[in-house]
């Protein structure tokens, strides 16, 4: 379901699940200030009193109808955003939030190549590839599982073990048993109310979901995909992983890092706004 710290360790410790380096997030929120304004300027109804002056407003409407440059959006949110009417507005500007809801209580529904998009996007996600990579390393180095051995190609397969690991499991709980079960994948943020409250929102969001119609159930996309991410792991895990214990093990791992997913989901616009003291994303 959440697309936050959902990865694993070739022993069955999962802990980040999609993640991209992004610097550009400050950037990309200051041009988004300057594109909404520009917006709202464009949007201004013509008004008998802007007629005089004859000379510059001829220039500025020259200027306004030259289209935006390629890979521009209006409103300073990706195509995939604007789609899904979510934000990924990245917490400690590092960790992604594809899936996030902020502002809002209802929305259309996704369709099926949505979902698959907002799953494709947390998996591909720039940060991925080097938090895989640092998880293999840590697994290299506890030699986890020891018939890999050392070596570059002891590595390479628990970069790959830990890279599929993630992808699965997103793919799983994001796009496959959501389009399957038609529930809605994205995060609700509360927003508002007790600290309490909104830590307890983040917590039940792992077991109640939202039908694509608009109603609560429980969250089959969660527990179900989340147990066939972790059943698929034996096909590529060594036959020494390939234990039930190993696979409650992940399964437990994968429901506990989501619901610290949903927490950061649900406290970072205050965090934001207190710390860092950004009113919006």
């Amino acid at each position: 379901m959440n697309m936050i710290w959902k990865g694993n360790t070739l022993s069955g410790n999962r802990f980040f699940r999609n993640h991209r380096i992004a610097p550009l997030l400050i950037g990309l929120a200051a041009f988004g200030g300057v594109l909404r304004a520009q917006d709202s300027s464009q949007a201004a109804p013509p008004a008998a009193t802007q007629q005089p002056s004859t000379d510059k407003p001829t220039d500025q409407a020259a200027k306004k109808d030259t289209p935006p440059a390629e890979g521009t959006a209006v409103t300073g949110k990706s195509k995939l955003e604007k789609e899904t009417g979510t934000i990924n507005d990245r917490i400690f500007t590092v960790m992604p939030n594809y899936g996030t809801v902020e502002n809002a209580s209802e929305l259309p529904a996704l369709s099926s190549g949505q979902k698959y998009r907002l799953a494709t996007a947390g998996v591909f996600d720039y940060f991925a590839f080097p938090f895989n990579g640092a998880l293999a390393g840590i697994a290299q180095a506890n030699n986890s599982p020891k018939s890999w051995g050392q070596g570059w190609g002891a590595y390479g397969k628990r970069y790959g073990s830990s890279f599929a690991d993630n992808s699965i499991g997103t793919y799983m709980t994001t796009a496959v048993f959501p389009s399957i079960l038609k529930e809605d994948p994205r995060y609700y943020q509360m927003g508002k109310g007790s600290f309490k409250a909104r830590a307890w929102h983040g917590v039940e969001r792992l077991f109640v979901t939202r039908t694509d119609s608009g109603h609560d159930r429980f969250n089959y996309s969660e527990t179900v995909g989340n147990a066939a991410a972790a059943a698929i792991s034996n096909i590529y895990h060594p036959a020494e992983d390939r234990t039930f214990s190993r696979n409650i093990v992940t399964f437990g791992m994968l429901i506990m890092w989501d619901g610290a997913s949903n927490e950061l989901k649900e406290f970072w616009p205050d965090i934001r706004r207190k710390v860092f003291h950004k009113n919006n994303p």
